[in-house]
């Protein structure tokens, strides 16, 4: 009863609830002010004007305990950003974070909340308490006074005034300062607007891209068969393959293949799904990213081409550019579909039956897109228990105590890529005939591996483990025969510095002779003036800016320097 009757004191006391409801909306703004690289005008201005604008609004209402029920819609931006902070360890509530809402299946989601439990806690004991006293206060109509108002609004404008004062030294000191890029929650309003934009600007795809044509026609015999198939992976990173220098066996099946090519200097432009997928399968790329709006994808330009296209994913449908440019084939299959169970979880592998189904038909001209669940979280539910070859490859929460179990998993995971990749290749070999796959993945992963303990991918702002991605190209015998100068020029390029979200698309166009005026042979590692680009990243904000201006840490650059990939440099 004594502690009951503590709190109904504290909660009449309008001083103790002002204090209480600004230290629970700036908590978001102090811990950024360390996280992000802003110079000290910068920091002091992120914390003085939100903090100085949230007072004089508590000042001016008639009652605290609505005014913070008013701003309730900052108070859930709070908690969504201190569960961001705790996952990545810095950056706001990104465009890409909201859209990833309507675009992540349940069941990846629950994957992901499952390992956020503490971040969840801190969330739930900060302001479920707070909302309840809020609400309290207002139930109850304990109303400000005219003196509490005389006492501390003078306090509120003189703030005002000084955080103004701090925003306009940010613009004076801090290089490219932006309102709607460094200072919150300004800029995750900002960020709202564009995910709302682009949502709709999605919805109006089928209208906006309805007379897109990529003019495309065949160069090669029309009588003579051919069989292409792009495979994109996910979540799977370069340094863990054996292809790569990987110290563990990896790629046993392979290593040693013959008509294989790797490319070990691959970076996407992307750390995120619904973005470096489409980019993969599309003519867009960082530099002209928004034009994705009006285009249509690869597999359009291959049935302009004469070829019968399919397109199955191990993933389901999540409202992208990926269902888009996926549906646009002659027939899809979005293979997690087939049961109505929501926990049913195919492995990769029955992709390859589907496969086999198609190559029967016997067609001419066959081109086939994969989209696999590859690496993607949680390891070791991505492979079947007897493929456990790193072991023990449990448990995986995400927490950096568990990291062993959490790298044999996922090398598990790239073992299984490996074998599926080496069968799907041998299913090619059989049909004797020009045959080619191109494998890379959408992005790759962080798995605690150095001292910022940073884990998954979709980062606001990426690491190095999350952008340098495997990718290979695989030609069939008759292939190699028929193109021997493509297939040499393929073997000389092996060493240039590659971009996977704009080198995969003309390179498929170029290997299945696919000609179109949006082919661009400069861009494909099969073409003998393929040439090294200066590296860019798509930011948040769809710009392509080059890797030194998207916040990386100097460990990053030190890891692109040790794997001799070049690109960077100012």
């Amino acid at each position: 009863m004594k502690h009951f009757n503590f709190i109904i004191r504290f909660l009449e006391n309008q001083r103790n609830l002002l204090y209480l409801f600004l230290f629970v909306l700036i908590i978001p703004n102090v811990i950024l002010s360390f996280t992000e690289p802003m110079n000290w005008a910068g920091k002091i201005c992120n914390t003085l004007l939100p903090f100085a604008v949230y007072y004089w609004l508590m000042c001016k209402s008639k009652n605290l305990g609505k005014a913070f029920l008013y701003l309730f819609p900052f108070v859930f931006l709070a908690a969504f950003q201190i569960v961001l902070l705790y996952l990545f360890k810095r950056s706001i509530i990104a465009v890409d974070m909201f859209l990833n809402l309507v675009t992540t299946n349940p069941t990846e989601a629950m994957e992901l909340l499952d390992n956020l439990l503490p971040a969840i806690v801190i969330v739930v004991i900060l302001y479920i308490p707070t909302l309840v006293a809020a609400i309290y206060t207002a139930v109850k109509k304990h109303n400000l006074t005219d003196a509490f108002k005389t006492r501390h609004l003078p306090k509120a404008n003189k703030m005002c005034l000084a955080g103004v004062a701090s925003l306009i030294a940010a613009f004076i000191t801090g290089h490219h300062y932006e309102i709607k890029s460094d200072l919150y929650p300004t800029n995750v309003c900002y960020n709202i607007y564009q995910a709302a934009q682009r949502t709709k600007w999605t919805a109006e795809y089928d209208e906006t891209s309805k007379n897109f044509t990529y003019h495309a026609h065949s160069t090669h015999p029309k009588e003579k068969k051919e069989i292409y198939i792009m495979v994109v992976g996910e979540t799977s990173r370069a340094c863990n393959w054996e292809l790569m220098g990987y110290e563990r066996p990896t790629n046993p099946e392979l290593k040693g293949k013959e008509g294989l090519a790797f490319f070990p200097y691959t970076l996407s432009e992307s750390n995120t799904t619904h973005k470096s997928v489409p980019m993969l399968i599309s003519s867009v790329s960082a530099v002209n990213f928004d034009s994705i709006y009006y285009r249509k994808g690869i597999i359009t330009a291959f049935r302009e081409a004469g070829f019968h296209t399919s397109f199955i994913s191990n993933q389901r449908r999540n409202h992208s550019f990926i269902d888009l440019f996926g549906t646009e084939a002659d027939e899809y299959n979005f293979i997690k579909e087939e049961s109505s169970d929501p926990k049913y979880n195919p492995s990769d592998h029955e992709l390859l039956q589907h496969v086999a189904d198609i190559l029967k038909q016997g067609r001419s001209k066959e081109f086939i897109v994969l989209h696999m669940y590859g690496s993607h979280f949680n390891y070791h539910e991505r492979y079947p228990e007897e493929k456990a070859f790193f072991t023990p490859d449990t448990p995986v929460d995400a927490e950096p105590i568990f990291r062993s179990s959490l790298l044999n998993a996922y090398d598990n995971t790239i073992r299984y890529t490996d074998q599926f990749l080496a069968q799907l290749a041998d299913m090619l070999q059989t049909e004797s005939t020009d045959a080619a796959l191109i494998y890379t993945s959408d992005h790759g992963e962080d798995i605690f591996d150095d001292h910022r303990k940073l884990f998954l991918h979709a980062s606001p702002v990426p690491s190095y483990y999350q952008i340098h991605v495997p990718f290979l190209i695989w030609t069939s015998t008759s292939y190699r025969d028929n193109y021997a100068e493509l297939w040499n020029t393929i073997l000389d390029n092996r060493q240039k510095n590659v971009a996977s979200s704009t080198s995969f698309f003309h390179t498929m166009l170029q290997l299945a002779g696919v000609d179109t005026p949006y082919r661009n042979d400069s861009l494909s590692v099969a073409a003998k003036d393929f040439r090294n680009r200066p590296r860019v990243y798509l930011t948040d904000h769809n710009e392509a800016r080059p890797l030194t201006e998207i916040g990386m840490d100097k460990e990053d650059f030190e890891l692109l320097t040790l794997h001799h990939i070049e690109g960077w440099q100012n």
